[in-house]
């Protein structure tokens, strides 16, 4: 009852913090103009990356520089843009604290360090030790039902809401595992994966929680239940990953569905 209290409470407030803190580093003019020179240049200060590739005049050979990564660079997505922006955000915000400013985010990520090329590596510390945790009460399950409960004549579980637990453990591990991508390195695919496996964990729970707390054990009572949970979100998905990654609907879509959760645990 508590936890859910403070949930909501944490939901309720996250618009007022939205609020406080939009103001974007991409738009304060010193960061744009030492990105401007960082493309012209290649270099952030006395800092210049080797991966950009430029003729002796300082220009581009056969093209934008942006264009001229090697394959193994845009596979890692740690290309000369990415250098730019990073280096200027972490010049920036220097000149920011000396002045005793507080931070701001920069395309929609607070200021970071990297730690041998991981972009977040707290956060994909933290989402790692969730997967672990995940598998470990999954494993811990597994054994329970096939091993140390009896099985019923037709050689399955008595209890009859396995299935439905083996696939919230899958669900939840697979949002831990691209949350943990996702941290490491900060890309439109990666922020696709991360999203959409968290919406359909979400939405899943949703699920178990209603069949669970009203007990609903007949199959087509199930699917009625399902049904309409299964295609809101396959279509908020669809929704996120061909229409528009939309961060505000995203927030308020999870506050609806904590809601909901809590609702129906404190029946």
């Amino acid at each position: 009852m508590e936890i859910c209290r403070l949930l909501l409470f944490f939901a309720a407030i996250s618009p007022i913090f939205r609020l406080i803190h939009a103001t974007s580093g991409e738009d304060d003019p010193i960061y744009q103009a030492c990105v401007g020179h960082c493309k012209e240049t290649g270099c952030v200060g006395g800092k210049c990356f080797q991966h950009c590739n430029f003729s002796s005049g300082e220009n581009p050979i056969d093209g934008p520089w942006y264009l001229q990564e090697p394959l193994y660079q845009r596979w890692k997505q740690w290309d000369c843009l990415s250098d730019c922006r990073y280096h200027c955000m972490i010049a920036r915000e220097e000149g920011r604290q000396k002045l005793g400013l507080q931070p701001i985010k920069y395309h929609r990520k607070w200021p970071f360090q990297r730690v041998y090329g991981i972009q977040e590596p707290v956060s994909v510390a933290f989402s790692v030790l969730n997967l672990a945790i995940q598998f470990h009460g999954w494993v811990s399950f597994f054994i329970l039902v096939n091993y140390n409960l009896p099985f019923s004549p037709k050689k399955k579980p008595y209890y009859e809401y396995t299935g439905l637990w083996h696939i919230y453990a899958i669900l939840s591990m697979n949002s831990w595992i691209w949350s943990a991508v996702s941290h490491s390195r900060d890309v439109e695919l990666t922020e696709k994966l991360d999203y959409s496996s968290v919406v359909a964990f979400i939405g899943y729970s949703l699920l178990v929680a209603i069949l669970r707390a009203f007990n609903v054990r007949d199959e087509a009572s199930r699917v009625m239940i399902a049904a309409p949970i299964v295609a809101f979100v396959t279509t908020h998905i669809l929704y996120l990953n061909f229409y528009q990654l939309d961060y505000v609907c995203l927030d308020e879509v999870e506050r609806l569905f904590l809601m909901a959760l809590c609702k129906i645990s404190n029946r």
